[in-house]
C-alpha cells in the first residue's frame, strides 16, 4: 500500500498535464462554441447602454417625428455615416422584379447618395484589392450567403454607409440614423439583423468582424442554416458584438414589434419582402433549439458545476483512503 500514494499522485499530476495541453491546444475552439452557445445570456449583458431610446438619446424609434426625405441627423449632432447605399446581389441570377423594385423605392428616398452595387463581377476584384488575407476564405466559402455577409463587413469598413438586403423597400429616407457611428435592428430573441446595417467608415468593431472571421469559419456538421449563422451571419455578428467590453457605441434599434426583419413585415423604415432565399432544411431546428437556448445553456452549465463537485469528491475520498492506510502501515511497522 505504501507504494499506493506515489502511483496515486504521479497519475494523477499525469493526466492533470494531459487535460491541461487540451484545454490549451483546443482554447480558441472552446470560445467559440461557448460564445456561441451563450449568446442568450451575454448579449442582455448592458444591453440598456446600447439600446436606442427615447429617454435616453432623444430618438424617436417610430420615426413617426422625422419626415420621410430626411436625408441627415438633426443640426445637433454630426453626421458619422458617410450617404453611401450598398447592396449586395451574387451568383449569376437576374435579381428578382420584387427586388428590383424595392431596391428602386430606397434610391428614391436616397437621391444624392453615392451607391454601389456589388456584384460577382466586382465584387472578387474589390476582396482581392482591399482584403487579399481574407480572398482564398472568401472564395472558399460553401454558401453564397457566406459570401455576401463577409462581403457587407468589409464594404462597410472599407466606405461606410449602410448596407441593405436585396429585400428591404424603403419606406423613409435613413439619414436621421447617421448621428450613430454603427447601427442595425434587434433580432428576436436575441442579437441584431445583419441585412441593415450602418457604420462609419472604418469603424471598430466592423474590423472585429472581419478580424474574427477565420476563427468562427466552421463547417457545423453539415448543417446550411447552423453553417452560415455561426460563420458569418446574424449569430456571427451579435456573438462578435457581445464580446465587446465596450458596446455603449454599437447601437441597436430595440422593440422586434417595431424594426424586426423576420419573415413579410412592414415596420417604420421597410417593407421586408421576406425572401430567406439562403435558409435550408435545418433553419427550423436551429430557431427551435435558439428559442431553449438559455434553459439549455443554464442545464449544461449546471451538469457541468455538478460534474466538476462529484469528481473533486471522489478524488478527496481516494486521497483519504491512501493517507489512512499510509497511517494504517506505519503504525505496523512501529
Amino acid at each position: 500500500m505504501t507504494a499506493t500514494s506515489p502511483v496515486f499522485r504521479y497519475n494523477f499530476r499525469i493526466l492533470a498535464v494531459i487535460v491541461l495541453v487540451v484545454l490549451i491546444y483546443f482554447r480558441h475552439s472552446i470560445q467559440v462554441v461557448l460564445s456561441i452557445t451563450t449568446l442568450p445570456i451575454t448579449w442582455r449583458l448592458t444591453s440598456s447602454d446600447f439600446f436606442i431610446s427615447q429617454q435616453r438619446d432623444d430618438f424617436d424609434i417610430t420615426f413617426g417625428n422625422y419626415s420621410e426625405n430626411k436625408q441627415a441627423s438633426s443640426p445637433e449632432y454630426p453626421d458619422l455615416i458617410p450617404p453611401i447605399l450598398h447592396q449586395i446581389s451574387l451568383g449569376h441570377k437576374q435579381p428578382r422584379e420584387a427586388w428590383v423594385i424595392a431596391r428602386n423605392a430606397c434610391l428614391s428616398y436616397h437621391p444624392d447618395w453615392e451607391t454601389h452595387f456589388w456584384t460577382d463581377e466586382n465584387a472578387g476584384q474589390f476582396v482581392e484589392d482591399k482584403f487579399p488575407h481574407l480572398k482564398s476564405m472568401w472564395d472558399g466559402y460553401k454558401y453564397p450567403i457566406q459570401r455576401i455577409d463577409a462581403l457587407r463587413y468589409m464594404v462597410l469598413h472599407e466606405y461606410g454607409g449602410t448596407v441593405l438586403d436585396m429585400d428591404l423597400e424603403c419606406r423613409r429616407s435613413l439619414g436621421p440614423l447617421r448621428r450613430f457611428g454603427f447601427v442595425a435592428p434587434a433580432a428576436h430573441p436575441v442579437g441584431f439583423s445583419n441585412g441593415f446595417l450602418m457604420a462609419s467608415k472604418g469603424h471598430p468593431f466592423v474590423g472585429e468582424l472581419l478580424r474574427n472571421l477565420p476563427i468562427f469559419n466552421w463547417n457545423w456538421l453539415g448543417l446550411p442554416y447552423a453553417t452560415v449563422m455561426f460563420s458569418t451571419g446574424c449569430h456571427y455578428a451579435s456573438v462578435i458584438h457581445a464580446l465587446q467590453g465596450n458596446r455603449t457605441d454599437l447601437r441597436i434599434l430595440e422593440n422586434p414589434n417595431l424594426h424586426r426583419l423576420n419573415g413579410h413585415v412592414t415596420t417604420p423604415l421597410f417593407h421586408h419582402l421576406g425572401a430567406s432565399s439562403w435558409h435550408s432544411f435545418d433553419a427550423h431546428f436551429i430557431v427551435s433549439m435558439g428559442k431553449l437556448a438559455v434553459p439549455l445553456a443554464m442545464f449544461g452549465i449546471s451538469c457541468g458545476c455538478i460534474l466538476v463537485f462529484l469528481w473533486a469528491g471522489l478524488l478527496q475520498c481516494k486521497l483519504a483512503r491512501v493517507r489512512r492506510a499510509s497511517v494504517v502501515e506505519k503504525s505496523f511497522v512501529e
